[in-house]
């Protein structure tokens, strides 16, 4: 009878752990299913920059789906059951409890210890780690660069120096946590021998019997397993954690937690005041002081030397970056005080870096939107003048783009990444070296769709050097160093570009913003 009640009690501790399993495998399941798509949206809208460092939450969400599966976790669960095991060890013997008690204690200072060790070894592995996986994904992104100029080996070490100080950081912390655990099985098993010298000599005086000897060894380890096991499993706890706080930081810090009130669609008024631009740790200010407005239906070229600010402009103006002072406003209102969703659709960007999402042309002209109506993709193919060139592919608008691009050109991209901002009818649309790629009867279909976008109402900033583009617009913007060099209409300001008058003077169009006046181009 008593082997059947003990059978039986251990198929139902087995069938108790199988299930305890099976829940948390549920679990781990519905946290990654609940916080996969809040998490991807907060990493894409952090990622101001192009960086992809804010994506390592999905692999942190990972991380936290692994732990919550693995063995340390069902060890920690084990460890609010522990006093009741040293209980019963007590009720079989003071002195054998009192063993027990002190071996625990010694392994709560144990784990202590191994925390503060390896609290930093894992932190800079972690830290190296992620610096190598976003050198490894700029060199994914640049291949054909780096294939085509022999710059692969150079990647590689810096790849290589990175990895080399997450794992030299790794094997010190990891080091550090075995000799811990090294220290802890020792104890351990000498708690053990202990109990069964000791319970010997209880024996011996018939203070306990034999049975209860081996009934207290067995009931003692299953008290210690729980601390043992936390110390054996502390990476990766630590990660675990790690990984969770920056999760919770992401989600915590992102500004779509905050639900916008939903405005009237914007007309397209544009109003940008003094906006300085400091990105940290540099400090350097790429812009400063930029003011200008426009009405709806207008339209303005960027214009400046490399590295002046038309870039960091175009990406202010479209929200993509937040200045450090000043405003961009839409319509009167803040960029930032709009919902984002209804900003993304009333705004068209075209980036320098056309970047194309796997899927066909269609999907990528409606933004990848599949409940898309056929009509407002064709409209936005007809008002960027791509019709005739997808009409080319033998597939037409479900023609496959791939990762990289292909099959189209670098010129057929930025087409077809044109016609993708000008679906929806987008009342601000921003253009960022949109001619760059192009061959002459692109630049010709590109002054056609720029004609079309005032006609509808459209405001129009185009960031340019062609002179083919800027006799298409109603307003040109001089930057230098960051700074607003000339602001005016076409006619008074080309002069400047090109050399022909030796000095104008020109006004801000903002209100109580007069600039002085604008020197020659050298």
């Amino acid at each position: 009878m008593l082997t059947a009640i003990v059978i039986g009690l251990v198929l139902a501790h087995v069938l108790l752990d199988m299930f305890r399993r099976f829940m948390l495998m549920r679990v781990a399941v519905d946290v990654e299913t609940r916080l996969g798509g809040p998490v991807l949206s907060a990493a894409a809208r952090a990622s101001h920059n192009g960086s992809s460092q804010e994506f390592q939450a999905l692999s942190d969400l990972q991380q936290l789906r692994s732990f919550l599966t693995g063995s340390v976790l069902l060890t920690i669960m084990d460890a609010p059951v522990a006093p009741i095991y040293l209980f019963v060890v007590y009720l079989v013997h003071p002195h054998l409890g009192m063993i027990v008690t002190t071996t625990i204690l010694l392994l709560l200072v144990l784990a202590r210890i191994n925390q503060k060790l390896t609290a930093i070894p894992f932190g800079k592995a972690n830290a190296f780690s992620s610096r190598a996986n976003l050198q490894a994904e700029a060199m994914a992104r640049n291949a054909q660069v780096m294939n085509a100029m022999g710059m692969i080996p150079e990647g590689v070490i810096i790849w290589g120096k990175e990895t080399a100080e997450s794992l030299k950081a790794q094997i010190m912390g990891q080091d550090r946590n075995v000799l811990i655990s090294a220290i802890s099985k020792f104890i351990r098993l000498s708690t053990q021998i202990t109990m069964l010298g000791w319970g010997a000599w209880l024996a011996l005086s018939n203070e306990i019997t034999g049975g209860m000897i081996i009934a207290a060894s067995i009931i003692g380890g299953r008290a210690l397993a729980p601390v043992e096991g936390i110390i054996d499993g502390w990476k990766s706890y630590v990660g675990a954690k790690s990984a969770y706080g920056r999760i919770q930081k992401l989600l915590h810090t992102s500004p779509l937690n905050v639900h916008r009130l939903r405005l009237p669609n914007p007309a397209g008024r544009l109003s940008v005041e003094r906006l300085l631009f400091v990105p940290p740790p540099n400090k350097r200010v790429i812009l400063n002081g930029i003011s200008f407005q426009l009405s709806p239906g207008e339209s303005l070229a960027v214009v400046g030397a490399s590295g002046s600010g038309k870039s960091t402009l175009g990406k202010m103006l479209v929200g993509s970056l937040i200045p450090t002072a000043g405003n961009v406003r839409l319509d009167m209102m803040d960029l930032r005080n709009w919902d984002s969703r209804q900003l993304g659709e009333n705004i068209g960007y075209l980036p320098q870096d056309v970047q194309l999402f796997p899927g066909t042309i269609k999907e990528n002209i409606a933004r990848m939107n599949r409940e898309a109506k056929d009509e407002d993709v064709f409209k936005a193919a007809q008002m960027s003048d791509i019709h005739e060139m997808v009409s080319q592919f033998s597939q037409g608008y479900e023609t496959q783009v791939a990762m990289d691009g292909a099959p189209l050109s670098g010129g057929q991209r930025q087409r077809i990444g044109l016609a993708r901002a000008f679906y929806n009818n987008p009342r601000l649309l921003v253009l960022d070296e949109p001619n760059s790629n192009l061959d002459t009867i692109g630049e010709q279909a590109l002054a056609q769709a720029l004609e079309r976008a005032k006609q509808d109402g459209m405001t129009v900033i185009a960031i340019t050097q062609r002179p083919a583009l800027l006799r298409c617009v109603d307003k040109i913007m001089m930057l230098k160093d960051g700074t607003v060099a000339a602001f005016g209409s076409r006619d008074e300001v080309m002069p400047l570009i090109t050399g022909k008058r030796p000095c104008i003077s020109q006004h801000q169009n903002a209100p109580g913003h007069n600039l002085p006046a604008a020197q020659p181009a050298e």
